[in-house]
């Protein structure tokens, strides 16, 4: 089974249902993947959801990445993705499969460049972050694409049209 815990600072209270949408967005990325399985398992396996604001992302930002920015979002595997396969063995049952965090002005910022609704660009951001920590990254080229063919076809499933596309104006 899978837990996705939910804590919005107040600034991110637009009338969204942001509980409903991150556990849309997780379940939809992950059964684009091999770890589908996760979804029904037995044991519980929790993604927690932090939307904050962009100064408490560029800490982090500065912090862990050593990018003295805010971004749009972050992810926190606590999982290690050559173990994931081996959660059916979680002697607790309970697993936090990791973190993801979105920083608001930035978020809104992109939804509004790209045309889109905010709940639509942070539902992308949600899929991208579960898809990292269930392994998946962007670094090498074909990393990128295999990512975003993953984040194409979950966002497809939501009804969100592909955020790669390029649209003429």
């Amino acid at each position: 089974m899978i837990e996705v815990a939910v804590q919005a600072e107040p600034d991110w209270a637009d009338g969204t249902d942001w509980e409903r949408l991150a556990i849309e967005a997780v379940t939809a990325a992950m059964r684009t993947t091999p770890h589908a399985a996760m979804l029904d398992a037995a044991y519980m396996a929790e993604v927690s959801i932090r939307l904050t604001d962009d100064d408490e992302v560029h800490a982090l930002n500065r912090q862990y990445r050593q990018k003295d920015k805010p971004t749009n979002v972050l992810s926190f595997p606590m999982v290690q993705d050559d173990l994931i396969e081996g959660l059916d063995n979680s002697d607790d049952g309970e697993v936090l499969l990791g973190d993801i965090i979105l920083a608001r002005g930035v978020c809104v910022r992109e939804a509004a460049e790209k045309g889109v609704p905010t709940a639509e660009h942070a539902t992308h951001l949600i899929v991208h972050g579960t898809l990292h920590l269930l392994g998946y990254d962007h670094i090498e080229d074909d990393e990128a694409e295999a990512m975003e063919d993953l984040e194409r076809v979950a966002l497809a499933t939501l009804g969100i049209d592909d955020p790669y596309a390029i649209t003429e104006d």
